[in-house]
């Protein structure tokens, strides 16, 4: 899944059926990072995000985990970047790896957010174990802390699922997602204008890893 949230860059997650989210990346730690560090599809998503910003961007990175590769592409490239992660480890792993950006141990849920505060948001697999109400919830949320035009950089594994017990790299977690179509129509009800939507298949190096369908969606607040 991928960076933490629920599993993006880490985890923002909600309550799994073993452990809270939290203790989940803790659990996996650098390990994480490692597991999806050789994705292509992210690192042509962070390529067209990148592309698409205006010099010195505000951007919100969702599930920030280790901050690589999301928080430190975007710091590299001079955008000014705050990364918020329910996980301690994870937050504490990506201060150190990415200097250049402001970490949060935070669950977004309960984070303060103004509206039109930032130019881009990114989700990369972030919300992976919350419900599908507190999924839809959120992506509107999110949409309204971009000012407008800004930019949403999403990822999830497009999967019919509703709070179904699984494992991820050996943690016990309780998921819940939406098939492509559905996750598309969601987030564009959140006020996101989709413009471009990129699937792809990817095994994490990790020797618990099995193959796992990733759907990318960028687009526009409205």
């Amino acid at each position: 899944m991928g960076d933490s949230q629920g599993h993006g860059d880490s985890g923002e997650l909600g309550e799994s059926q073993g452990l809270p989210a939290a203790a989940v990346f803790d659990a996996l730690g650098a390990e994480y990072e490692q597991a999806f560090a050789s994705s292509a599809a992210h690192r042509e998503s962070l390529e067209r995000l990148l592309a698409d910003l205006a010099p010195g961007s505000r951007v919100l990175d969702v599930g920030s985990g280790t901050g690589r590769p999301t928080a430190r592409a975007l710091a590299d490239a001079g955008h000014r970047v705050l990364g918020v992660d329910v996980s301690p480890v994870m937050t504490a792993l990506a201060t150190r790896q990415v200097p250049g950006a402001e970490f949060r141990c935070a669950d977004i849920r309960d984070l303060p957010l103004a509206e039109n505060e930032f130019d881009a948001v990114c989700v990369y697999f972030s919300l992976l174990q919350l419900s599908r109400g507190e999924q839809g919830e959120l992506l509107e949320r999110l949409a309204r802390t971009l000012r407008p035009g800004g930019l949403l950089a999403v990822a999830t594994v497009p999967v019919d699922v509703a709070d179904v017990e699984a494992v991820f790299m050996g943690q016990a977690v309780r998921v819940s997602s939406f098939g492509a179509g559905e996750f598309t129509a969601l987030t564009e009800r959140a006020g996101i204008s989709v413009e471009w939507t990129h699937s792809a298949l990817f095994t994490p190096d990790h020797p618990a890893g099995a193959p796992e369908p990733h759907l990318f969606l960028h687009g526009r607040r409205n």
